[in-house]
């Protein structure tokens, strides 16, 4: 039955695509196939970590079209505007790995069709010169970012059934492919459904350890990686979903313990169930509150370099979302349109998140990583990314996923690094471009004219970061998933070690 539903995944998702991570495999390893799990083996292109983009998705696959967001300097600050109504705004049988990456799909096929067209190019020199009081590496490879995105569907067969020292010989053998390719960062998600992969006070033990939330699995998955991390001389970020309990698709038990159950049986709207999954409401002072504690205790409990968010903030753009909290915030004589407050509750988060970040410790980074199209960014996330990249306190990186081949007919690579590059307005923040290893081999859908650019060229990572050092705020890059370059499906398998090796000898 497991190997007819891997089966099944890996037609459907032929159908579709989404992002992955990165290493180069090592012949004494083991096969890196049987770290995923029994049953878990997903194709290369399975990307369900971004949502919106970078995760699971409640958005539609279908393609659809926004405007293009408005220039940052139009935009509205609502900083002083929400604190006005932010009062009365806060006082008011276990599916398969398989079958929810099904449910998930959606995600990047969505964010990549909802791109339109490009506000502005620069050629790399100009961009270059402008990105001269930034962090970024610019054209030097030496201190370069080079990380590989470990979803909750790499480590779930890692973890599950498994005790602390078989978990700690498969992440092992992970991270050491990883430093074969080159790369030097793993960003590891430990918080991908209002739960935790490490001991915490705020947060249960995830269903993907033991197969029972709040289950501990006897051992602390995170230190593990943390010890194997450093050992090979890697660096490690914890990654975290602020806002998804559960997306559409997945129907493991909350706990007892959880604060979602709590909140879901006692508050009005702290904890939402819509379109099938369940989020905590961004609006919600207690709910920022509870997502900066959780923050902060990584910070302060475990040896990180960094923490990393994706691109998951609101998971729709519907108006009846959050309606109760928006009419309270009016009642209370707030002034900001729908969108604009959306996005001052995320920047109000950001802000917080940052700020407990360094108080803990201030040399662990922090870096989101939203969709490449800045536009679904903006209007249906309600991230305004020109806000955290035009004043200092928000992050210390910024590392879009430019899913795109050069040849996209909306969105071609090149460009869209320009762009990105010329949204930092301030120094200290750094570059670093997420790129999409799942989509070797394989019919790009929505790139118009350029659908068929991975299945021709096998070199186009190695071509990506070369290109992209020219600008000046770059520092690194970031492959998503692990998976999508260890264990692709056989169909592309000689293609994808073609990019391993070409990528290998430009790091």
């Amino acid at each position: 039955m497991k190997r007819i539903i891997s089966m099944l995944l890996i037609f459907v998702l032929l159908l579709t695509s989404f992002p992955g991570c990165s290493g180069q495999s090592d012949d004494s390893a083991p096969d890196p196939q049987m770290l995923l799990g029994e049953g878990t083996v997903l194709s290369q292109q399975t990307r369900p970590e971004s949502s919106q983009g970078s995760g699971e998705t409640p958005f539609s696959s279908d393609p659809i079209v926004l405007s293009s967001p408005m220039d940052s300097s139009s935009r509205t600050d609502a900083s002083s505007q929400i604190s006005a109504g932010a009062s009365a705004s806060s006082q008011a049988a276990e599916q398969s790995l398989a079958s929810q990456a099904m449910a998930e799909q959606g995600s990047v096929t969505q964010a990549e069709s909802s791109t339109g067209s490009l506000q502005s190019s620069s050629s790399p020199s100009s961009s270059s010169q402008a990105g001269s009081t930034g962090s970024g590496s610019g054209n030097s490879a030496s201190s370069e970012y080079r990380a590989v995105w470990f979803s909750y569907l790499d480590l779930s067969g890692m973890l599950k059934g498994q005790g602390q020292s078989a978990f700690r010989q498969n992440i092992k053998t992970a991270f050491q492919n990883v430093s074969n390719l080159g790369c030097n960062v793993v960003i590891v998600q430990v918080r991908p459904f209002g739960d935790a992969l490490y001991d915490s006070d705020y947060f249960p033990w995830s269903y993907l350890c033991t197969g029972t939330e709040g289950k501990s699995p006897g051992y602390d998955p995170l230190q593990v990686m943390i010890e194997e991390a450093h050992g090979l001389g890697l660096e490690i970020e914890a990654w975290v979903n602020p806002y998804r309990i559960r997306p559409a698709g997945n129907s493991n038990a909350l706990s007892s313990s959880n604060i979602a159950s709590q909140w879901e049986a006692e508050e009005e709207d702290y904890v939402i169930r819509y379109g099938g999954g369940i989020y905590y409401n961004p609006a919600r002072p207690a709910v920022r509150e509870l997502i900066v504690d959780g923050v902060r205790e990584l910070a302060e409990n475990y040896s990180l370099d960094g923490i990393h968010f994706d691109d998951y903030f609101y998971p729709s753009p519907d108006d009846s979302f959050d309606s109760v909290a928006y009419q309270e915030y009016k009642n209370g004589g707030g002034s900001l349109s729908l969108g604009d407050w959306r996005r001052e509750n995320v920047n109000i988060l950001i802000r917080d998140v940052y700020s407990a970040i360094k108080a803990a410790d201030a040399s662990i980074r922090f870096g989101i990583s939203p969709q490449g199209n800045d536009s679904n960014n903006y209007n249906s996330q309600y991230i305004d990314v020109d806000k955290w990249l035009s004043n200092k306190g928000y992050v210390d990186y910024i590392c879009p996923q430019i899913y795109f081949g050069f040849n996209n007919s909306t969105s071609p690579y090149t460009e869209t690094v320009a762009l990105w590059n010329n949204k930092i307005k301030v120094s200290g923040i750094s570059l670093y471009i997420g790129l999409a290893p799942y989509k070797i081999g394989l019919t790009d859908t929505w790139a118009g004219s350029g659908k068929n650019e991975w299945i021709n060229d096998s070199s186009i990572l190695a071509r990506q970061v070369q290109s992209a050092r020219e600008y000046g705020k770059y520092g690194g890059f970031a492959l998503f998933r692990y998976a999508s370059l260890f264990a692709p499906d056989s169909s592309v398998k000689s293609q994808v070690e073609k990019e391993k090796k070409d990528l290998a000898d430009v790091l």
